[in-house]
């Protein structure tokens, strides 16, 4: 059975050793978003990250299962995947709790006007921040109350927030006190004083925020994005932030990553910048690398 795997993950050589006692045959690329120039036809098997987004699947003749790295499937063409019968593991819940970290990090950042103390400290002035603000009471709202929703929900309740979940299928979690369909987002937004994104990117969520959504927030909310840039219209956020909106602004995640030099949200005071960094900690390799063992076991022998 040929695995390919590809720079998307970190191997040890025991790692890999450990491939191979379960029985596949290792074919490795460093580099996965440039053309490969090596035959494919029988590989039965990939761990990837963004690897067909630069390699055409229909090259894969005998492509059984796939191992992606990242926890989103917008990477992959899924139609085919299906058609074709491909069994397909995302990294869900592996990198759940340091995006939930980093989520409420950002709250606290705003909330507490770090930014603030950290300019004044540069400049060895003495300020005092008069209008701090505390988590008590707040209401928040996860958009997308999956794995990584469910790890930020359990971190906000502990602060005494008022946490509405928002979905595409109804659930029950006794970490929320409201939960609404993603149809009834719009009543969601106005009432939020928190709204965090965690939802995948699909055709049905893609500029999910556009500008009408962005005028029905509070004036002073706080506006987390920890799931894919292109969830949010960037151009009626920025246009928005012009116009005095927002408490603050978090994000991680862009419609283009890279974010371009010349893009207006380095330059808006209010907005935090991450270079789609949420997802890492010292945790995540070790839980990677469990799951996608677990998976490759799995598909040799049941």
């Amino acid at each position: 059975m040929k695995l390919l795997l590809t720079g998307a993950f970190k191997y040890s050589e025991e790692q890999i050793n450990i491939l191979k006692l379960l029985g596949y045959e290792i074919i490795f690329v460093q580099d996965e978003r440039v053309p490969l120039q090596i035959d494919v036809s029988d590989i039965d098997a990939v761990v990837c990250n963004g690897l067909f987004l630069y390699n055409d699947i229909n090259k894969f003749k005998n492509l059984k299962f796939i191992q992606l790295t990242s926890a989103g499937l917008d990477r992959v063409p899924l139609n085919y995947i299906n058609e074709h019968g491909i069994s397909l593991f995302s990294a869900k819940g592996v990198y759940s709790i340091p995006m939930a970290e980093w989520a409420v990090l950002k709250i606290l950042e705003i909330y507490k006007k770090s930014r603030q103390f950290y300019l004044a400290q540069h400049d060895h002035k003495w300020e005092k921040q008069r209008d701090l603000l505390e988590l008590t009471d707040k209401t928040a709202a996860i958009i997308g109350f999956g794995d990584v929703g469910t790890e930020i929900a359990k971190r906000l309740k502990v602060f005494g927030v008022n946490v509405i979940g928002v979905g595409r299928r109804q659930i029950e979690s006794q970490l929320i006190d409201e939960y609404y369909m993603i149809n009834d987002i719009d009543e969601v937004l106005k009432k939020s004083d928190i709204v965090i994104f965690t939802l995948p990117l699909t055709e049905e969520t893609f500029h999910l925020i556009d500008s009408n959504r962005i005028k029905r927030m509070k004036s002073q909310s706080v506006l987390i994005n920890v799931s894919r840039g292109g969830v949010i219209d960037e151009g009626a956020l920025i246009r928005a932030l012009k116009l005095g909106k927002f408490m603050g602004v978090a994000l991680d995640v862009f419609e283009t990553e890279p974010l371009q030099e010349g893009n207006l949200l380095w330059e808006l005071e209010r907005v935090i910048i991450t270079p789609h960094n949420s997802f890492v900690s010292d945790k995540v390799n070790d839980r990677l690398y469990e799951l996608l063992v677990k998976n490759l076991h799995d598909f040799l022998y049941e």
